[in-house]
């Protein structure tokens, strides 16, 4: 409903510059502005009529904090200290800016570790493991695709390698779709709803949702009243 103020992604711009090549090409995806704040990328939002400004450790700190509320509310005491993952190949300046972020969120980061390794943790593989071995992770996840080699040894874990595509994800495959129902819209109405920055955010939800059910079922439908002018929007989409 409200496109220009709907952020997400921040991870994407955390410890990066504004003339960065990853933040320009994420720019034109995003419905919310980014502006350049002396070399260094800022969230800019309308809040109650004025026009504010966030870094990207100020926003993921926002969502640190609501994740030290739900740790709170199920521990039933305060948290304090915490361990954040990342993926396996940020930089150090991605790294701190990580850790400012839990500061913010007011939270004292013990460490940080890379998502491969803590997949290993979750899943035991460290334990009982008194020679040498070799653990493959894959992860496909919301916005990144990698592949990591892990040796373990004494309950110590070691990336050794990591490869993939860091725009290889779920919302990357809601973005296909949308582009594909873009072009749809277009052959259908004649009419072009690729700037209409409201309308894009309806399909990109009804494209994710599709995109679950197609998990489970051979075909999904796209139902969206009222897309653009007044023009409903009725498709389906299959696995082929």
């Amino acid at each position: 409903m409200n496109p220009t103020n709907t952020v997400f992604d921040a991870n994407r711009l955390i410890g990066r510059r504004f003339d960065d090549a990853v933040v320009q090409s994420n720019m034109k995806h995003w419905p919310f502005m980014v502006v350049n704040d002396a070399g260094r990328p800022k969230v800019q939002v309308e809040y109650k009529r004025e026009t504010k400004t966030f870094y990207p450790e100020e926003v993921s700190s926002m969502v640190l904090t609501k994740m030290k509320e739900i740790a709170e509310a199920y521990l039933e005491k305060t948290v304090t200290n915490a361990v954040v993952t990342v993926t396996a190949y940020l930089n150090d300046s991605q790294h701190q800016a990580t850790k400012d972020a839990g500061t913010i969120a007011g939270l004292s980061v013990l460490r940080i570790i890379n998502e491969p390794t803590a997949t290993a943790i979750a899943y035991g593989l460290d334990k009982n493991v008194e020679a040498e071995r070799n653990v493959l992770i894959f992860d496909l996840g919301g916005s990144t695709c990698d592949v990591s080699t892990l040796t373990i040894e004494d309950g110590i874990s070691e990336v050794k390698f990591t490869a993939g595509d860091t725009h290889l994800g779920g919302e990357h495959f809601d973005n296909r779709m949308v582009n594909h129902f873009i072009a749809e819209f277009k052959g259908k109405h004649e009419k072009d709803i690729s700037e209409n920055k409201r309308a894009i955010c309806r399909l990109c939800t009804a494209s994710e949702h599709a995109k679950h059910t197609l998990s489970s079922s051979t075909q999904a439908s796209i139902e969206i009243d009222s897309l653009y002018e007044e023009i409903n929007f009725y498709t389906s989409i299959t696995h082929d």
